[in-house]
């Protein structure tokens, strides 16, 4: 048992900074009566999962070619780099947006660089048909931009021995409790306002990478 629990609390760590971004972003779809069904649920927690397994497959082949040192330091930078990214978000949200401004038609188009960065700077844009419904097919770009981060995180991570297994497992489990949760809340109160949870996703993530370093 005790094998099993060892490094579950740096797994859950990590995940819940993860999942930060798909609660907010699913909060401001439910303040937007925007729907989230099932399908698309599935299909956004599918995809990010997938992401974060081919990252952290990517950090243990890393792992077992280089130094020791090395992936230690790597792994420290990474989670420092995108701790800090994350806190200054909402800045770089705001660039992203006034810089995309001046295209004011939206050209759906499932991994479209330009699209991707326009749902990361503001998740409802992925609403491409304002049917108040996020498809399956919207929900799929909407992952690929909340997964950004996962993909650097879970390359640094996986470099420093956390245990895979349970990321992933525990990246089904709360991810879906995030949009779910997000979504139901963001409905209930029903009123145009934001949550920027960016900021506990960044604390969350230096935190992660000073344990790693100790």
């Amino acid at each position: 048992m005790d094998g099993v629990l060892q490094g579950l609390p740096e797994a859950a760590l990590l995940v819940f900074a993860l999942s930060l971004d798909a609660f907010a972003a699913s909060f401001a779809y439910g303040t937007d009566r925007i729907q989230i069904p099932v399908s698309s649920m599935l299909v956004i927690n599918g995809i990010s999962t997938g992401i974060l397994a081919i990252s952290l497959f990517l950090g243990s082949l890393l792992k077992n070619v280089l130094p020791v040192r090395l992936t230690g330091a790597l792994c420290f930078a990474i989670l420092l780099i995108l701790g800090t990214e994350k806190l200054c978000d909402s800045a770089i949200k705001a660039y992203i947006r006034s810089g995309r401004q001046v295209q004011k038609k939206v050209s759906f188009s499932f991994l479209n660089l330009n699209f991707i960065l326009r749902v990361y700077a503001d998740p409802k844009k992925a609403d491409v048909d304002a049917s108040k419904t996020l498809s399956p097919a919207e929900a799929a770009s909407l992952a690929v931009a909340l997964s950004l981060d996962g993909l650097a995180v879970g390359l640094g991570a996986a470099m420093h021995a956390i245990n895979g297994i349970q990321v992933l497992v525990l990246s089904l489990a709360i991810g879906a409790a995030a949009v779910m949760g997000g979504s139901i809340l963001g409905n209930r109160l029903s009123r145009k306002s934001s949550v920027n949870l960016s900021w506990l996703s960044g604390i969350l993530l230096i935190a992660l990478a000073f344990l790693k370093f100790l």
